[in-house]
């Protein structure tokens, strides 16, 4: 039987006073939340958890904008600590679906995958042809060292491939969907932009570096020929094409074993058979070799150091630091000085892996063991990292920064 008419326009009366009381009350709330000051909102907003930003955003349109501008995302870098990212095998029976993109404790049932997002146009069945086999896949996930802790967590990305290099929360990912090929991926927003492919070449000989140039981003890739002659390409993330330029002096790098380091405007590789740092200005595109200060050992490595580029060398029973200001010019600031020498004691097989970039501590691994050390030079202490039992890594472990930025911000900004 059809309802009354008048039973339908009651009905339909008390929606729209439902309708109209919620807009009312949202409009309230709005109101209630633009009496406070913007800047007042921005300090607010910077003092959560970066993991709540993204979902914060949606609160209001305020907020939006405001997480959403350069201001506070160059600033929440600014105040963001590093972490080390790494690769970390899934086991093969786990399932994997899409979840939101923030970083998250480890739950193999909610993943994103990057590979999807990159072919999500393609067809369903296609997908199960390319995904179908889970052994090779890997969770990308970050560890932070914080009072003696390294508390490991997942951001919910599986990929296929490895990470190349890390820049301002930005990661280089292989894209294995295409032979040779790379992409630039935000970890926090899940973000990626893929990139042209370049030279082809075997993946052992070549080395990718990613650094920030004046507000844009800049892709270095060095790859060798049979010949051993090294060979260089370039790409903006602006104009997203690769531009060949002149590599470094032949013989100077035989082998890419390290991954560079980013620091005084520079790209820097180390070659420990000729004794040296091969260093490209990311402004010119000229590659200078800098002799180092001390024969390089198994264990000795470049870093980032408080804006500086930090060699840090193992003596008999001790380490020692050195800086470099400059890779440019006759003066003293092209002179390695040596800065700190640290008492190692009983430990062994220290290998340095970066250092942090507020607190300014040297990130130590042991080889003959998972165990982490933190060097701290205020107190001259070196302090031992628990790190999360079941910590695994596949590949390189890599010094990073969680962010929200964009390249997309990036570029518009130089424009």
């Amino acid at each position: 039987m059809n309802e009354p008419m008048g039973k339908r326009t009651k009905l339909s009366e008390s929606v729209k006073e439902r309708l109209m009381s919620k807009k009312v009350e949202d409009e309230g709330k709005e109101k209630q939340i633009s009496y406070l000051d913007k800047d007042c909102i921005s300090s607010i907003l910077m003092k959560l958890p970066l993991e709540s930003l993204p979902s914060s955003r949606f609160v209001c349109k305020a907020w939006y904008d405001i997480i959403n501008s350069l201001p506070f995302i160059n600033n929440r870098l600014a105040q963001s600590e590093s972490v080390l990212i790494y690769l970390k095998p899934i086991p093969a029976s786990s399932s994997h679906h899409c979840s939101s993109p923030t970083p998250a404790p480890s739950n193999r049932r909610n993943m994103f995958s990057n590979e999807r997002a990159v072919f999500q146009s393609q067809p369903l069945d296609m997908f199960a042809q390319k995904f179908g086999n889970r052994s090779s896949k890997l969770s990308i996930s970050f560890v932070e060292c914080r009072e003696g802790k390294g508390v490991a967590r997942d951001y919910g990305i599986e990929c296929l491939g490895s990470i190349r290099a890390a820049c301002n929360g930005f990661i280089l990912l292989n894209n294995s969907h295409k032979k040779g090929g790379v992409l630039v991926m935000n970890p926090v927003t899940r973000k990626q932009l893929a990139l042209p492919v370049g030279t082809l070449t075997r993946p052992d000989w070549e080395s990718y570096g990613f650094a920030s140039t004046g507000g844009g981003y800049k892709v270095v890739h060095l790859f060798m020929d049979d010949m051993k002659y090294v060979a260089c390409e370039t790409l903006d993330l602006g104009s997203r094409s690769w531009k060949p330029v002149n590599g470094p002096p032949l013989g100077v790098l035989r082998r890419f074993g390290f991954n560079p380091v980013s620091a005084i405007g520079a790209l820097h590789w180390l070659s420990r058979s000729n004794n040296c740092i091969v260093s490209m200005d990311l402004e010119t595109e000229k590659f200078h070799v800098v002799p180092l200060p001390k024969i390089c050992g198994k264990h000795d490595r470049i870093l980032e150091m408080g804006g500086l580029l930090g060699f840090v060398t193992h003596e008999d029973r001790h380490i020692d630091v050195w800086k470099l200001k400059s890779i440019a010019g006759q003066g003293d600031d092209a002179v390695w000085t040596k800065q700190h020498t640290i008492s190692r004691g009983r430990l062994i097989n220290l290998v340095p892996l970066f250092c942090l970039r507020i607190k300014g501590d040297v990130i130590f691994k042991r080889l003959d063991a998972r165990s982490v050390y933190s060097y701290d030079f205020g107190s001259e202490r070196m302090t031992k990292v628990v790190v999360d039992e079941g910590f695994r890594f596949f590949g390189s472990l890599l010094p990073h920064v969680n962010s929200l930025g964009s390249w997309t911000a990036a570029t518009q900004n130089l424009m």
